[in-house]
């Protein structure tokens, strides 16, 4: 009887082990994925015109935005051979001026990625934006890969805008983006 015992608590402990080391290896492989993930920022601005029609969709792009992909990926450790992939994580429009401004006076956004031999592609959109916005508008961001975009030199952003009310002033927007990287280490 003794022996069974032992032989059944032989089990039981080798179970044991063998669930804790699987459980430590999924949970290692995890924070690794999330070690080999980083983010890249960019930043421009756009002008609303202040002469704008109500209820017609206009746009309106940003400068061409330098990468530096090149710098930014030996910075992580890694190179544009090794990325498999890059999504828009944030993208945020602050309005810079006029100060006494907000964004109550439009209807809708959809910004679009451009860049030299590459289709223009829908990155973000805010529809039925509500009068009580304020100054920051949080855009609703898609999961596409963009990282052929950014293994370009430059890319840019452009704006499609549509109000749903008169300005009179041109609208300083600062446009802030942030790119989720997922990349093996170079060894």
């Amino acid at each position: 009887m003794k022996f069974f015992s032992f032989q059944r608590s032989f089990w039981i402990k080798s179970i044991v082990v063998i669930v804790i080391a699987v459980a430590g290896t999924f949970i290692s492989c995890e924070k690794l994925d999330e070690l080999t993930k980083f983010d890249m920022s960019y930043e421009s601005s756009v002008t609303i015109p202040g002469t704008l029609g109500i209820d017609t969709p206009f746009e309106v792009a940003t400068p061409d935005i330098t990468t530096n992909s090149d710098q930014e990926f030996s910075g992580e450790n890694t190179s544009k051979d090794n990325v498999q992939e890059i999504i828009l994580k944030e993208l945020t429009l602050d309005l810079q001026s006029p100060s006494d401004s907000d964004f109550s006076f439009l209807k809708s956004l959809t910004l679009y990625i451009d860049a030299d031999g590459l289709e223009k592609l829908k990155i973000a959109s805010k529809s039925s934006i509500p009068d009580d916005v304020g100054q920051t508008i949080e855009m609703s961001t898609t999961s596409k890969d963009l990282k052929e975009y950014i293994f370009k030199d430059k890319f840019n952003i452009s704006v499609e805008v549509t109000t749903d009310e008169m300005i009179s002033e041109d609208h300083e927007v600062l446009v802030s983006s942030v790119y989720q990287v997922d990349a093996t280490l170079v060894n």
